[in-house]
């Protein structure tokens, strides 16, 4: 992708998310993921009403009348953002991939938290951490995430998110709001994401496509696999074989449904045809 296709699909998806996270989002985001407590901001006069707790015992002794301190809302909180950049993510039977639908999920968030004043950062993943951006606040910085998400060319095509998941625990010391989106076509990543839902705010965005759920009947199909690169020559004719793609497919979904819920966390299901707004405000109004 040439310089200036790139700067032209940045800005296309930079119109699109933020009118949704300006108009959309951005009451809802704040009021589900609230501020970390409450900070000093200054010092007043003692009005009548005020909490006699909140004086100032210093600067009332050197004034010789009564001021308190005031607090407010500490806001500022941290996103990171764990994008699922495996080979799997470009599959697509309608007319976006998988990774389109993160691509423009994971846009839609940041500018949310770029709005509310947070930090964003992000980890793209395969079966290594294939780049981390750290936490920042600024547009400039959003935009730079959006171009990662749309260029990035992965080392590998395969998936481990105990891996990425690992990685974050090390480089997030403090909580952070985490959103890792992926399809969830992995499993033993239960016991990290335990650890890791014990101190982080952490929601998995499930994004899937309709064929992965069942195979129609086509017959023989020279089948793909998108994360080893294997072709195989497929009978969709069989009952047995159509029973057993989506009994795979059922098995992953279990077990991300039930690690992320063991672990406390949230989840989205979002198919790459369905409207990914409805189904994030619909969370945010849940949790709110």
């Amino acid at each position: 992708m040439d310089t200036k296709e790139l700067l032209k699909k940045v800005r296309k998806i930079e119109i699109k998310t933020r009118r949704l996270s300006d108009h959309v989002f951005g009451g809802e985001y704040h009021s589900t993921f609230k501020g970390r407590g409450m900070t000093f901001s200054e010092v007043r006069q003692y009005q009548f009403g005020d909490d006699v707790r909140n004086i100032d015992w210093n600067v009332t002794a050197r004034y010789n009348e009564p001021f308190v301190k005031v607090f407010e809302e500490e806001r500022e909180l941290t996103m990171m953002l764990m994008v699922d950049v495996s080979g799997s993510e470009l599959f697509g039977t309608t007319n976006q991939f998988k990774k389109d639908v993160i691509t423009e999920i994971s846009a839609t968030l940041a500018f949310s938290a770029l709005q509310n004043n947070d930090k964003v950062g992000l980890i793209l993943f395969s079966d290594e951490v294939e780049l981390y951006i750290p936490p920042k606040k600024g547009k400039s910085h959003v935009l730079r995430i959006i171009r990662e998400l749309l260029e990035f060319t992965p080392k590998s095509t395969q998936t481990n998110i105990a891996e990425a998941l690992k990685f974050l625990m090390n480089v997030m010391k403090k909580k952070a709001i985490v959103f890792a989106l992926s399809d969830f076509i992995a499993d033993e990543y239960d016991n990290t994401l335990r650890i890791i839902g014990n101190k982080h705010d952490v929601t998995g965005i499930r994004v899937f496509d309709e064929r992965e759920e069942s195979i129609p009947n086509l017959g023989m199909v020279q089948m793909q696999d998108a994360e080893t690169g294997t072709l195989q020559l497929v009978n969709t004719q069989s009952k047995k074989v159509r029973t057993a793609y989506g009994q795979f497919h059922k098995d992953k979904v279990s077990y991300f449904l039930d690690s992320f819920t063991k672990s406390g966390c949230g989840v989205i299901n979002c198919r790459v045809d369905e409207s990914y707004v409805k189904k994030l405000l619909g969370y945010f109004k849940r949790r709110g």
